[in-house]
């Protein structure tokens, strides 16, 4: 496995790709080889069924779309249901994959040896992208936040735009008494978690829950919707709201910039790919050699970077009943973590593609998935 001070210099260059991400002519093949010269060379067939991250539907859609041109005979289907319902519905064994903006705790690893063979699932990051706060306030298209602010507007300790917390930050602004309306979601998202993971780490006097992708209970004063685009689309509706979603969803709503160190950094796909870099592998039982979970550091000073960022996972077995679902996951997964694959979903969605060689890491791990052992 590749360790934590080769991964921060693979993803170094990801951010130099999501200025240039016009991709290559022909996917990866299984395996990092050669991609069929066209089309009508694929004999892949059979569908592909997943389910979770909404964060990733824009990307998902283009990279269905992709796989599909170059393997007709296959088929991947996905249900953008929420994180935490992907990785239910994988480790039910009702999917072969999980899309998931959090990789599995150690309880759930454990459970998916019982599905997925003796070495459990594996973790492939297939989609970086910053969480914008966002916000609807007419006039207003950006503010300068710290994470002690933002916590206090999403536990309802802050009640209107012009509260002196958030004027100090923003001298320059026109802010009117506006009530907030915090809006969370209300399913389990790894979003979520993502998003209480940095609050807890940047603002741990303000934000005194644990990380968790369950919006602690009684917190805030504010509505709640599901999925990505239920809290877009309630914000959008809603004078004065407040939520926080995958940037790619987050459309006309104005954006925080959160303090890192002493500057306000705005939300882009290169300072997301900034604050990943100092991202370590994940270790403990039930985690294969080869896994890509990554913890991030929410709590960072490194000028640039956005540390409200989610790094969003396919979850697969290491192993599959049958040599035919094995070469469909690895064919699927290979094309999604590419370059044409991940330009596709820069296009779609404004992520920040894999660089090279944590595109390299990610074609051997999935190298390594196998036909389940009887």
């Amino acid at each position: 496995m590749v360790n934590g001070k080769v991964r921060t210099a693979a993803i170094l260059s990801a951010a130099a790709l999501a200025l240039s991400a016009c991709g290559s002519d022909s996917a990866a093949a299984p395996g990092g080889g050669t991609a069929p010269s066209s089309a009508s060379d694929s004999t892949l067939t059979g569908t592909l069924s997943g389910a979770g991250a909404s964060s990733q539907d824009s990307a998902m859609q283009a990279w269905i779309a992709g796989f599909s041109a170059e393997n007709p005979g296959a088929a991947v289907q996905y249900s953008p249901d929420g994180s935490g319902a992907g990785r239910e519905a994988l480790l039910a064994g009702g999917v072969q994959f999980a899309g998931s903006d959090a990789y599995l705790d150690e309880e759930e690893a454990a459970a998916a040896a019982q599905v997925c063979g003796p070495d459990g699932a594996l973790h492939i990051p297939a989609y970086i992208s910053p969480i914008a706060v966002a916000f609807n306030l007419p006039g207003v298209e950006e503010l300068n936040l710290d994470a002690d602010t933002i916590a206090k507007i999403f536990r309802g300790e802050i009640t209107a735009w012009n509260d002196p917390a958030v004027t100090a930050t923003n001298p320059g602004a026109e802010l009117p008494g506006t009530p907030i309306t915090p809006v969370h979601r209300g399913d389990e998202s790894g979003t979520t978690e993502n998003f209480t993971e940095y609050l807890a780490a940047a603002a741990p006097e303000a934000w005194t829950d644990e990380a968790s992708g369950e919006w602690p209970a009684g917190i805030g004063n504010g509505e709640n919707a599901s999925g990505t685009g239920g809290v877009v689309s309630l914000v959008t509706s809603t004078e004065g709201a407040v939520t926080f979603a995958d940037a790619s969803a987050a459309g006309g709503l104005g954006a925080v910039n959160v303090l890192v160190g002493s500057e306000y950094v705005p939300l882009s796909s290169e300072a997301a790919a900034k604050a990943v870099e100092a991202s370590t592998p994940v270790t403990g039982e039930g985690r294969p050699d080869a896994d890509m979970a990554m913890n991030l550091d929410r709590d960072t000073a490194e000028s640039g970077a956005y540390p409200v960022v989610l790094v969003s996972y396919h979850v697969y077995c290491t192993a599959y009943e049958d040599a035919a679902t094995v070469d469909l996951v690895q064919a699927f997964g290979n094309y999604v973590v590419s370059e044409e694959g991940q330009a596709a979903a820069a296009d779609a969605a404004g992520n920040a593609p894999l660089s090279d060689a944590l595109r390299q890491e990610a074609a051997a791990a999935l190298d390594s998935i196998s036909v389940l052992q009887k």
